[in-house]
């Protein structure tokens, strides 16, 4: 990113540095759905992706021909479930068409990942590509759920009433639970892992011995007591002149039309009146103090915190963080406030750019916490295959924009990769993830859709139009069963 003399006085100042940006930025990831629209924003920003949901027809895009050894395309694989978002990077760093690519931009070349480990550092280290964010040692411990309890703790940022203990057998929760009195009724979660995967409800032995092996294996697991919960996620990035946070968004969590996994994240909402002031200015309260304490073990930029609302006493608790972008961040990045200013992730650009720039961002926060979401209204659907067959698809539906009327009936638009383009509550912007030839495997996504729009009930249910949206756009699909349910272990 070209660097300027001058401090950068306002967000106009900003906008126009990335608009001149002569450095070239690439978000390497399977599909580009975390950062869309960032190139419209930022020049010489690029997408490489292992999956084209777009047909060729996305700008600033990139997707090298399937190498032959690839492990995602082996039913083997496919049968232990979602693959390691890692591990598709990584495969990407190790092509040529990719590292062709990033070689005809120049120089001083930079990657944005959601996932990396050492081993990309090290592909990255190879071909003189910059990585800008902090480092995977440290993101891999505060991606730790342990390690959130007792950061939380030192923030002054409460979890819900937990212990943090390895458990043998289900006596021994018991007697953890006795102790610390965390009732009965318990959500187990181990240290690593997505949520969905690695969260156990446990309320009887029959549940403990549903989860027993996994539980033993992991070591200390967090053991939680069970609350009517609502769950919520916040953004926020870490700079040189404060924290920025993101307005607090409601969290799409285990529907069985969506995923096969009772915790799974399958989407999120972003409206006026989701949560009460008190509650939203709570939040901003702890992601800044949770920030402060991620500042002093050296992270800095883009994060998000997963909180849990208690519907009885409306108690705000910590869930857990990601120390990254998100699933979340199209819906932060696309919301009025950020159109109008600029969107939160250019700040964590900024970080890394080591620019200098100046911003009121108490006045920022407190303004994006009470003006920006006046008539902003925001959904996203993650939909995965919830079966465990593996399933080989032989028709799908154009990635764009679709309509549907109230009927569910739908019908193709146009082509569009952009989620402003979407005129009103009838059209969705879908991105297809299994297209055809790609197999559908259990916990693997399908589509993911956006719309300007609702997606669940004030009491967190889904709403009948996105049980429409859902059902409609899987409609649209036809496969062929390569292995039935009953034939995977």
């Amino acid at each position: 990113m070209t660097q300027s003399t001058l401090k950068l006085q306002s967000i106009a100042d900003i906008r126009r540095f990335l608009l001149a940006n002569e450095r070239p930025l690439f978000f390497i990831s399977p599909t580009n759905f975390n950062l869309l629209g960032m190139d419209e924003w930022v020049k010489n920003f690029s997408s490489i992706t292992y999956r084209d949901c777009w047909d060729k027809r996305c700008p600033h895009h990139f997707t090298p021909s399937l190498m032959h050894d690839s492990p995602f395309e082996n039913i083997h694989n496919l049968q232990e479930g979602p693959l390691d978002v890692v591990d598709y990077n990584n495969y990407l760093l190790r092509h040529p068409e990719v590292i062709d690519y990033i070689k005809q931009f120049g120089s001083q070349s930079v990657a944005l990942f959601l996932m990396f480990d050492e081993e990309t550092e090290a592909l990255c280290e190879r071909h003189q590509i910059e990585i800008w964010f902090p480092s995977a040692q440290l993101r891999n411990k505060l991606d730790n759920k342990i390690e959130t309890v007792r950061l939380g703790n030192l923030a002054g940022v409460p979890s819900v009433p937990n212990c943090l203990s390895n458990v043998d057998s289900y006596p021994h929760l018991l007697d953890l639970a006795r102790i610390h009195n965390l009732g009965q009724d318990l959500v187990i979660q181990t240290a690593f892992g997505d949520s969905g995967h690695t969260t156990f409800f446990i309320a009887n032995e029959t549940d403990w011995k549903n989860y027993a092996d996994k539980i033993r294996s992991s070591g200390v697991v967090k053991i939680m007591k069970r609350i009517n919960c609502a769950p919520a996620t916040q953004e926020a990035c870490i700079t040189k002149v404060g924290t920025i946070v993101a307005p607090l968004q409601t969290e799409v969590i285990g529907f069985p039309e969506l995923t096969p996994d009772r915790g799974g994240w399958s989407g999120n909402e972003l409206f006026s009146g989701a949560f009460t002031p008190a509650i939203c200015h709570q939040a901003q309260e702890y992601t800044l103090k949770f920030a402060e304490q991620l500042r002093k073990v050296g992270y800095r930029g883009y994060f998000d915190l997963d909180y849990l609302i208690d519907r009885q006493s409306g108690q705000l608790y910590l869930s857990e963080i990601n120390p990254r972008i998100s699933g979340v961040t199209p819906l932060t990045s696309h919301s009025a406030f950020a159109t109008a200013q600029i969107p939160l992730f250019l700040f964590h650009l900024l970080e890394f750019a080591d620019v200098e720039f100046e911003l009121d961002v108490h006045g920022f926060n407190t303004a994006w916490l009470t003006d920006s979401l006046a008539k902003d209204c925001w959904g996203s659907l993650i939909i995965k295959h919830t079966k465990d067959s593996i399933e080989q698809v032989i028709k799908a539906p154009q990635s764009g924009i679709w309509s549907m009327d109230d009927a569910g009936n739908l019908d193709y638009s146009r082509f569009d990769h952009r989620c402003h383009s979407l005129n009103s509550k009838t059209e969705a912007l879908v991105q297809r993830v299994a297209g055809v030839g790609n197999y559908r495997y259990c916990g693997g996504d399908i589509v993911r859709i956006i719309v300007r729009d609702r997606v669940m009930t004030d009491d967190f249910q889904l709403s009948d139009r996105a049980k429409l949206w859902i059902d409609s756009i899987l409609a649209e699909y036809q496969t062929e069963v390569v292995y039935p349910s009953s034939s995977i272990s």
